[in-house]
């Protein structure tokens, strides 16, 4: 990034091509951390800022289509069911929710460095797999992580490490099923649905890739969840780790105009920036940037 007098004069792409520019829209998704350090380096404004770390969990889907539908279940005028559940801990004041809940999909890879295994959901199509799933998660404050600005970023990386440790280093991903991870033992394979994780699985304790408070609130979240839907917290549902890639741990701070603070013509845009939490946020981000552009620059 070149600067000028507090304005963004030009982007350097791959340390190759250089693009002088007026306007520079950043929309860089929440992964990018070479990009985050590099802003951090060229001075522009950044914070820290909460997210939310956990695992997948997977069922089989006409385990909720009934949950859901009840005596309508499989009903072909029906779309398969989707969840969303919430457990606020009144003792520690976390909570534990669903999140990119998948019907009929699968557990995908998403990890972006080596050595780490990261999780994230994903439907099909057709929504045809047979299995739903979705990411339980716990919030993280910045307090947990020590609230320098990339300290989030270090956060992520420690437990990603550990996940990959824990599989097997192999990049198969450690798996528990919800009654050896309540109950805190290791081994239990008569799964109630096959993982769907790929290249492959390990089953292992959570609790060694995870930290305490966020499987301690999934402890007391499950059975919860189990009450609004029936089976949920079945002891042979299976858990993969790890999920940590729900949102930026970095916010690119920027006024009511979407501009950089402290860089004039830099729009960070999308969950990159840390104002969107998803792809329809995201999106709705990027379209209100561009208005903005549009409405200074039109003749």
């Amino acid at each position: 990034f070149k600067i000028s007098d507090g304005k963004i004069t030009e982007v350097t792409i791959n340390n190759k091509e250089r693009l002088p520019c007026d306007a520079l829209v950043l929309a860089i998704g929440h992964s990018a951390r070479d990009t985050y350090e590099n802003l951090y380096q060229s001075g522009i404004e950044l914070e820290a800022k909460p997210f939310a770390i956990g695992v997948r969990i997977e069922h089989p889907q006409e385990l909720i289509d009934k949950a859901q539908y009840g005596e309508y279940a499989g009903d072909p005028n029906l779309n398969v069911a989707d969840y969303s559940l919430v457990f606020n801990d009144s003792e520690t004041n976390r909570s534990a929710y669903s999140f990119c809940m998948c019907p009929g999909g699968i557990v995908v890879g998403a990890t972006s460095e080596e050595n780490q295994v990261v999780t994230n959901g994903m439907s099909n199509y057709q929504r045809n797999s047979g299995v739903a799933n979705s990411a339980i998660i716990v919030t993280v404050n910045t307090d947990d992580f020590g609230g320098d600005v990339l300290d989030g970023i270090s956060f992520q990386r420690k437990y990603e490490k550990l996940a990959f440790e824990v599989g097997g280093k192999n990049y198969n991903a450690p798996v528990q099923t919800v009654g050896d991870f309540l109950n805190n033992n290791v081994g239990r394979e008569d799964f109630l649905v096959k993982p769907t994780y790929l290249p492959g699985v390990k089953t292992a304790n959570l609790r060694e890739c995870l930290p305490n408070f966020v499987t301690d609130t999934i402890a007391k979240a499950l059975p919860y969840f189990g009450q609004k839907i029936k089976g949920f917290d079945d002891p042979k549902v299976v858990m993969t780790g790890v999920e940590t890639r729900t949102s930026a741990p970095v916010r690119i701070v920027r006024n009511k105009e979407m501009v950089s603070v402290k860089t004039e013509g830099l729009y960070p845009t999308g969950e990159g920036a840390g104002y969107a939490g998803g792809i329809m946020s995201a999106a709705i981000d990027g379209m209100n940037v561009a208005l903005k552009i549009i409405n200074k620059y039109k003749m």
